[in-house]
């Protein structure tokens, strides 16, 4: 099941359980790939949605933040929950040894020897941890390897 439609099923199940708050956060996930797919003229796959679910996550992160910088806790909380809703959306992210493991991988596929390379090794590592793992922590962690 693709994860517009596992969007689309949950906002169904929130809509008979009466749960307002959820429903309102899983709507406005379903307003942002509508946008998308107004925007782009084209439907959303998975990796969009992803992307979209990203971008969401990092705008809440942010206004939590401001808010609570703001003294506004009540719109933090409201905002943490959100985040909460969204994450749930999000694919298992990589541990560590893993996530060296696909490095290393890339770097072999590659054949990337030195810190020029590693534009090489992120176009072949970005969709491959995309949602999955920080893509700064990434780029860290390949230019380790090759430095």
């Amino acid at each position: 099941m693709s994860l517009k439609a596992r969007l689309q099923d949950d906002v169904k199940q929130a809509m008979r359980a009466r749960e307002k708050d959820r429903l309102g956060a899983l709507r406005m996930v379903q307003a942002e790939i509508s946008q998308f797919e107004v925007d782009e003229r084209r439907d959303a796959d998975d990796d969009a949605v992803l992307a979209i679910l990203n971008r969401m996550l990092k705008q809440r992160r942010d206004s939590i933040d401001q808010f609570r910088k703001g003294g506004r806790e009540d719109l933090a909380e409201r905002e943490a929950a959100e985040v909460a809703i969204i994450e749930a959306y999000m694919p298992e992210p990589l541990g560590d040894a893993e996530l060296e493991q696909m490095i290393a991988a890339a770097i072999a596929e590659t054949g990337a020897t030195a810190p020029g390379d590693m534009g090489k090794v992120m176009g072949i590592l970005k969709p491959r941890v995309f949602g999955r793992a920080d893509l700064g922590v990434v780029s860290q962690k390949v230019r380790t390897a090759l430095g």
